[in-house]
């Protein structure tokens, strides 16, 4: 097996991204900084961290971001991100998770990976997110999980 930088064994990451949408039907996202995908549109979230479940981290990180409590959570995507191996020697899986609003206005907590945090309405969303999230979205509507991703070499 191949060893990364620091030089343990490369190995998928697992990202966990929630989508929060308000009573207007707006969702909330964040303009990413300060790691790969810097620049691009995104839902709150973070990795999976040893120990964890899939819905624990979604409830954690939403809170730790965004400083909202967040209801029921549900899977609602799964994406293979394989655009950063040649340029930030990354590979993630992305979960989706779909969480019920309970109220409240975002706050920006996490100023060093997070621009701004905005509610925008679906029929309008920005064209530069990140790949993840645009799946995210994709999947949502389309009723589909997963669509796998086919990378040539």
């Amino acid at each position: 097996m191949e060893k990364n930088a620091n030089g343990t064994d490369q190995r998928p990451m697992v990202g966990i991204g929630v989508m929060i949408q308000n009573k207007d039907g707006k969702i909330l996202m964040g303009l990413r900084q300060g790691s790969h995908g810097a620049g691009l549109w995104a839902f709150p979230g973070g990795h999976l961290e040893f120990g964890d479940s899939i819905l624990e981290t979604a409830r954690r990180e939403v809170e730790e971001e965004t400083g909202l409590a967040i209801g029921a959570l549900e899977l609602i995507s799964l994406y293979e991100e394989l655009q950063f191996i040649e340029t930030d020697g990354k590979h993630y899986l992305d979960l989706g998770i779909k969480a019920e609003y309970l109220g409240g206005e975002p706050q920006l907590l996490e100023s060093n990976k997070c621009k701004e945090w905005k509610w925008l309405p679906l029929d309008d969303l920005p064209p530069n997110m990140f790949d993840g999230t645009k799946a995210m979205i994709e999947n949502m509507r389309s009723g589909k999980i997963y669509q796998p991703q086919i990378r040539l070499k």
